[in-house]
């Protein structure tokens, strides 16, 4: 094995820097001279112009994903810099992969992916004063890309490129594990790493009985012996985390929600903020190389479970797509905090809250973590999208969703949802005005289809990306990310004067729909006070209003019709 002694940016200033994107790539491109355990690949542009790298550790030098599945071999990816001011994961996945190669500890049945830095864009926009709370180091990257997007909130959307690559590496490497590394936000207290792992109660129940029972108390046990004692990531409804914390359902949204729709295991640790940037580095450098250790112990075990998880979804009927935070149900756990005051404000003179690192304490409080199902849906024979919805479709494509498409013009009996209600942020989040509470009016109806629009059957292992994005109510649903707000305008409209007389042609001649409407009136005081609401009402109950208006344009096919797909 050949001698390698370059040291990184983070190594040499004495853990008060972190390296820039140049230094980044530069160091694994010479790692990459040096050893032929190591392969840079590089995917397409990101939003900055520059391509996504992905850096492969393998110890018998094979490259190739399918063929590394077939040997059996677990993939582990590491994904870092997705949000550049918490750097921690660059420099120390740096300096951990140049040890791996250096003393030959390249595990022989896993394959370590790493994404150097994924939000190149931000890691560009280098400074200082970002990260306002944050204990070094001395300058970093930006949380925004270059469309000034949060790289994870955009696993499901795809605006950035960045993302589109990301997806690309995913589904071709289809890692069993998958670690982000991140740095938190928030209160005061003794650890400095806390730990999102996928939320159990939406993990696979295969995944979720290995992950909570054997992988994440290895974590916090071994963490623990190396000097890193470790608590479930801080997220406290109350001022201080003395009145609990709650778990954290990463919907899909989310690198581990993401991948979790893909049966992919996600652990994301958060180092903390107001630790020296130094001590956050070893901390995630210790994580890093315990999965790595846990993943090498168990790989037939995750890879058998990875299996399982994948044959289940593809044989599952019904399948959950909202939860809600359980807050009868809690555990206690014990937590390692700094007492907590309130004093006179120097800048405003109000009353402001403060930490007193003097006073430690430990103390026990309330861990609430179970997230009950409060919506589930059963799944259609076959999804069918027009094939005007590109982006739908090329999504679908891009995480490994089969598709084929019509042979022929087709007039099919479906099932297609009509949207009663729903609502809408007032702002933008991250570039969108989120709908959500959707309500659905289902309706069996003929719709006339044509050669080439997409069936998408709903009997493949990656049925979870296809529900949590195709089903309206889902929280983060194609529709939810306003993939189809052109159907929620209405096209067509009436001159009232002249609908007028029609519109009493139609109730005087069909005694039913002036017996709905008079109907309508007694329970509706609003609508029997208001002339024109009542014409409208029998517009909208007349064959002249349009049957696409709030239809939801991908429909379900509940049953085995033939099809002549391509």
């Amino acid at each position: 094995m050949m001698a390698f002694a370059q040291q990184t940016p983070f190594e040499k200033s004495n853990g008060t820097k972190t390296a820039t994107y140049q230094e980044c790539i530069d160091f694994y491109k010479s790692l990459a001279d040096h050893f032929d355990q190591i392969k840079m690949l590089t995917y397409g542009k990101t939003d900055i112009g520059k391509p996504l790298n992905l850096v492969v550790l393998s110890k018998e030098k094979v490259f190739d994903p399918q063929e590394i599945h077939q040997q059996k071999k677990v993939v582990l990816l590491i994904n870092n810099g997705i949000h550049p001011g918490e750097p921690e994961g660059i420099d120390a996945t740096m300096i951990l992969t140049r040890e791996l190669l250096v003393e030959n500890k390249l595990p022989d049945n896993v394959v370590i992916c790493i994404i150097p830095i994924y939000n190149i864009d931000g890691a560009l926009n280098r400074g200082n004063y970002s990260r306002v709370n944050q204990d070094g180091p001395e300058s970093y990257g930006f949380r925004g890309n270059a469309k000034n997007l949060d790289l994870n909130r955009d696993f499901i959307k795809t605006d950035s490129k960045n993302s589109y690559q990301f997806q690309k590496i995913f589904n071709e490497w289809n890692p069993e594990i998958f670690v982000d590394n991140h740095t938190s936000n928030g209160a005061d207290y003794q650890y400095i790493m806390t730990l999102i792992e996928t939320q159990k109660d939406k993990l696979n129940p295969i995944l979720s009985n290995y992950s909570t029972k054997e992988f994440v108390p290895y974590l916090y046990q071994q963490m623990k012996k190396a000097g890193f004692e470790m608590i479930p990531y801080v997220d406290h409804p109350t001022e201080t985390p003395d009145g609990g914390i709650e778990g954290f359902l990463e919907i899909a949204r989310y690198s581990t929600g993401y991948a979790a729709l893909h049966n992919t295991i996600g652990f994301m640790p958060e180092t903390h903020m107001l630790k020296p940037f130094a001590d956050r580095e070893k901390a995630t450098h210790a994580f890093m190389k315990i999965v790595i250790d846990k993943v090498t112990k168990d790989a037939k075990l995750i890879k058998e479970n990875k299996a399982k998880a994948d044959l289940q979804v593809q044989n599952q009927k019904t399948f959950p797509i909202n939860w809600k935070l359980n807050k009868d149900s809690f555990n206690m756990i014990s937590f390692k905090g700094f007492e907590a005051g309130h004093k006179p404000s120097e800048v405003s003179g109000k009353s402001r809250l403060y930490y007193d690192r003097t006073k430690s304490f430990t103390k026990d409080i309330k861990q609430f973590n179970q997230f009950d199902v409060t919506q589930e849906v059963e799944k259609p024979y076959a999804y069918i999208i027009p094939q005007a919805w590109e982006k739908v479709i090329d999504l679908l494509k891009l995480n490994g969703v089969k598709t084929q498409q019509l042979a022929k013009d087709f007039t099919l009996e479906v099932e297609a949802s009509y949207i009663d209600d729903y609502q809408t942020v007032p702002k933008p989040f991250e570039g969108h005005y989120l709908h959500s509470k959707v309500v659905l009016r289902k309706v069996k109806t003929k719709i006339n289809y044509y050669e080439g629009d997409v069936v998408v059957l709903v009997d493949q292992k990656s049925n979870r990306y296809i529900m949590e994005t195709l089903e309206p109510q889902a929280p983060d649903s194609f529709l939810a990310w306003n993939f189809f707000d052109s159907i929620l305008g209405q096209k067509e409209h009436f001159s009232d004067y002249v609908f007028e007389d029609l519109a009493a042609d139609l109730l005087n001649k069909n005694p039913e729909l002036r017996k709905r409407l008079e109907d309508a009136k007694k329970a509706d005081s609003k609508l029997n006070d208001n002339g024109q609401a009542q014409l409208n009402w029998v517009y909208e109950n007349s064959p002249y209003f349009e049957p696409t208006y709030l239809r939801y344009p991908i429909t379900r096919l509940n049953n085995t019709t033939e099809l002549k797909l391509k």
